[in-house]
């Protein structure tokens, strides 16, 4: 299988394309895995000083002046994977999930966002083994970012949600359990840190650039 090295560098739209419809996976940069693991370390750090953090020792939005007891922690993040995966309609077709989850391992490669390395290491196994979230096209809120949409993608990681493997629908537990793997305990600060992002409207945008692209390029063959 061929693999995209996925870094701190930019991405073009070709390996993009590569991921999502031809088969192609994707591994992690050294300096990616490092940035990662310093990242969580400070995080790790943050969180045994008892420092007030949005989103991982508070709650949410409204709720952000609720501190959040060190026992609760790990919920508070499974909860808002749950509590986000509201999204109707139609899935999403697979070359768009699988565009999705690319560029969400991107931007964790980055080693900005506070998760552990296993966290991102899971997302890449499951997109490696073709295992496919089910992802609902409505939901997104656009300018708050993909919250409804990257939330049922990373419900499979947890052993929730729906996914398609081998053909068949499935629950994010069953696909699990065909590729041999457990379902990943969240620890403090990562379910936020899955779903903030705009990788849907990216994926989509990315995917839909590509295609004009290449019909720009027959137009001119064609007329030549």
């Amino acid at each position: 299988m061929r693999q995209i090295v996925l870094g701190v560098d930019g991405m073009s739209l070709e390996d993009l394309v590569a991921v999502a419809a031809k088969g192609a996976g994707v591994r992690l940069a050294k300096e990616s895995k490092e940035r990662i693991i310093k990242c969580r370390a400070l995080v790790d750090k943050w969180l045994r000083e008892g420092r007030i953090i949005y989103g991982v020792t508070t709650g949410f939005g409204a709720l952000s002046d609720v501190k959040i007891p060190a026992q609760a922690a790990v919920l508070l993040q499974q909860n808002i994977l749950l509590s986000h995966s509201s999204g109707v309609g139609d899935e999403l077709d697979a070359d768009a999930v699988r565009a999705m989850m690319t560029l969400r391992i991107k931007d964790l490669a980055r080693g900005h966002s506070g998760v552990r390395l296993i966290t991102v290491q899971r997302l890449i196994e499951l997109l490696n083994r073709g295992i496919v979230p089910a992802v609902p096209e409505k939901g997104s809120v656009g300018a708050s970012g993909d919250l409804a949409p990257l939330a049922h993608m990373c419900l499979v990681l947890i052993g929730r949600g729906e996914a398609f493997y081998d053909g068949h629908r499935m629950s994010g537990a069953q696909a699990l359990s065909r590729c041999g793997m457990e379902p990943l305990e969240l620890e403090a600060a990562e379910g936020l840190a899955l779903v903030n992002g705009t990788q849907m409207s990216t994926a989509i945008g990315g995917l839909a650039a590509y295609d004009a692209a290449q019909l720009c390029k027959l137009a001119d063959i064609a007329a030549a």
